[in-house]
């Protein structure tokens, strides 16, 4: 940075400096966000669930989907054994995070949570920046080779 601030410009450091800064805020909204964790069911609501089973005479489990009727079209919504909760479509149980999530993309290792219906936005701006400030890292670290050969 110093070699490139004194012949080139002192834009260049400043640029980088920016660049990161929001790579990182991006990073922390996408990390520390609520990526649409559903609320798993009462204690009430699942034992009304058990109470429902307990009628029915066996002991299977409960069935793994329900038909709903939204907005005049047939939607099955899944079962979830974990959260005693129907999701709703495109949402998904996390494995990792041991809660459903709605519009569930996936578990990003890197972030260190969820990536879903909250936090999609911050996570795509993440990958996106990240991108851009490697591309501007790179191409500064040849010029910096060019010039000062």
């Amino acid at each position: 940075c110093p070699y490139l601030a004194s012949h080139l410009s002192p834009v260049i450091p400043a640029a980088g400096a920016v660049l990161f800064i929001f790579v990182m805020g991006m990073l922390f909204r996408a990390s520390f966000s609520d990526p649409g964790v559903l609320p798993r069911a009462t204690p009430d609501e699942a034992a009304d669930l058990e109470r429902q089973i307990d009628q029915t005479g066996c002991s299977k489990p409960p069935p793994r989907t329900r038909e709903v009727l939204i907005n005049g079209q047939t939607v099955k919504l899944k079962y979830c054994f974990t959260c005693k909760i129907f999701r709703p479509p495109r949402a998904s149980h996390c494995s990792l995070c041991d809660n459903c999530v709605e519009r569930f993309d996936h578990h990003c290792p890197w972030v260190g949570n969820c990536v879903g219906r909250r936090n999609y936005r911050f996570f795509y701006l993440f990958i996106l920046s990240l991108s851009f400030l490697t591309i501007f890292i790179f191409a500064f670290v040849i010029t910096h080779i060019v010039l000062s050969e």
